[in-house]
């Protein structure tokens, strides 16, 4: 069988397609760091709002544009619109709010209950396979082992990007947002895959919510620049100890989660 070598796309309509602006001109970053900066997460939405099909569409068309490894776009999007599944899933991760309380996590926990009631539901699935899309060896050695472990970092990297690019479409349209990734655990696949007829080789990743806000939304606490950008190399004042991260955990994380850190909102 002869290989097809010829491009995907025409090369020249795709280069086409690209429109950058000068380098240095601003306004383009003016209006994205707008957006970014306006990216507010919230746990409750109005429940009464109906998203219109087209901001579905607007918004799956960002993710779409998102980087991929081997540009392998390894992401599928499943939009939630019935009510009753809404509420099914929401079930579930309530039941986990309450399964780490007993297990005394002494984690500020967000109140799962919103789910069920957000307008913008999405959940973000993949299929773990594409990651032979990317190096890998297959022979089964400790050398493949080490690439199979980063191909699937490459592939939760892709399709985190098509989330974010996702989350900022949703925020230039207007909505605020919620990024639910407490799906992790093989329970929560369980609970899923035949809620959505989803199948075993697939894996669900994240859930992106959207929708306007059912209170006034707040801008969460951001690092300051000067305690994340190092110069040249790793500069060692912004380490943590081991005491330092406990202490950090311990003392800082539920202030910087939420506004108020006597209750979750």
């Amino acid at each position: 069988m002869t290989e097809d070598t010829s491009p995907a796309v025409d090369l020249a309509a795709a280069e086409a397609e690209v429109d950058l602006p000068p380098i240095g001109d601003r306004s383009r970053y003016d209006a994205l760091m707008q957006v970014m900066r306006n990216r507010v997460t919230v746990r409750k939405f109005d429940p009464d709002y109906v998203v219109p099909e087209e901001h579905y569409e607007m918004i799956l068309e960002a993710a779409r544009h998102a980087p991929s490894g081997a540009n392998a776009q390894p992401w599928q999007f499943i939009v939630i619109r019935d009510k009753e599944t809404k509420a099914q899933i929401s079930e579930y991760f309530v039941a986990e709010q309450r399964f780490r309380a007993k297990a005394k996590m002494k984690f500020p926990t967000p109140d799962y209950r919103g789910l069920a009631t957000a307008p913008g539901f999405v959940v973000v699935c993949s299929d773990m396979r594409w990651t032979n899309a990317f190096p890998v060896l297959n022979d089964g050695s400790d050398l493949d082992r080490m690439y199979h472990e980063n191909a699937e970092r490459i592939l939760l990297q892709s399709v985190a990007a098509a989330t974010m690019s996702a989350h900022l479409a949703a925020a230039s349209l207007g909505y605020t947002v919620w990024w639910v990734t407490a799906i992790g655990q093989e329970q929560a696949q369980g609970a899923m895959r035949p809620l959505l007829g989803i199948p075993d080789e697939i894996s669900v990743l994240d859930i992106f919510l959207f929708g306007p806000p059912a209170a006034a939304p707040y801008k969460r606490w951001r690092r300051p620049p000067e305690e994340i950008i190092h110069r040249d190399r790793y500069d060692r004042s912004h380490f943590m100890s081991d005491e330092e991260l406990d202490e950090w955990i311990k003392t800082r994380r539920h202030r910087v989660m939420y506004k108020d850190a006597s209750k979750i909102d």
